[in-house]
C-alpha cells in the first residue's frame, strides 16, 4: 500500500505540474513550479514509504522493534506479556507501570500472519521468562 500511495503520489503532482503551464486562471507558472511541484510529490511518496519501514526481530534474550522512524530494543525481562487487544490494528508490548510500546510491524489487517506472529513472540517470552 506504501508503494502504491507513493506512487500515486509522484504520478499526480507530475500531472499537475505538467498541466500548470496551460492553466487559464491567470497565475503565470514558472518552470521552476513545476519542477517544485514535482519535488513536493516526490517528497510526499518518500514520506508515505516511511510507512513500509516497520520492522520487529525477536530472539532469547529480546526484541527489537522498529516502527515508522524510532527502533527500540526491549529484554523480555522489561516486558510483561505481547498482547493484541480487541478492535486494535497494532500488536503491542505490555510494559510495567501500565505502559505499552505498539508493534507496527504486525498489524492486524495481516491476520492468519498476525496470529502467528504474536504467537511466536509469546513463545518466546515465555521461554525466556522460564514459564
Amino acid at each position: 500500500m506504501a508503494s502504491a500511495l507513493a506512487l500515486l503520489l509522484v504520478t499526480v503532482f507530475t500531472v499537475v505540474a505538467v498541466l500548470l503551464r496551460n492553466s487559464e486562471t491567470g497565475v503565470i507558472f514558472q518552470v521552476s513550479d513545476q519542477v517544485a511541484m514535482i519535488g513536493v510529490g516526490v517528497l510526499l511518496g518518500g514520506a508515505s514509504l516511511l510507512f513500509a519501514m516497520p520492522k520487529v526481530k525477536a530472539d532469547a534474550e529480546g526484541i527489537d522493534v522498529r516502527n515508522v522512524l524510532v527502533s527500540r530494543r526491549f529484554a523480555w525481562s522489561e516486558v510483561l506479556s505481547v498482547s493484541f487487544p480487541d478492535g486494535a490494528s497494532f500488536a503491542r508490548l505490555e510494559l510495567p507501570e501500565d505502559e505499552y510500546h505498539s508493534v507496527l510491524a504486525v498489524q492486524s489487517v495481516d491476520r492468519a500472519r498476525a496470529v502467528e506472529a504474536v504467537r511466536a513472540l509469546r513463545r518466546l517470552h515465555k521461554a525466556a521468562r522460564g514459564e
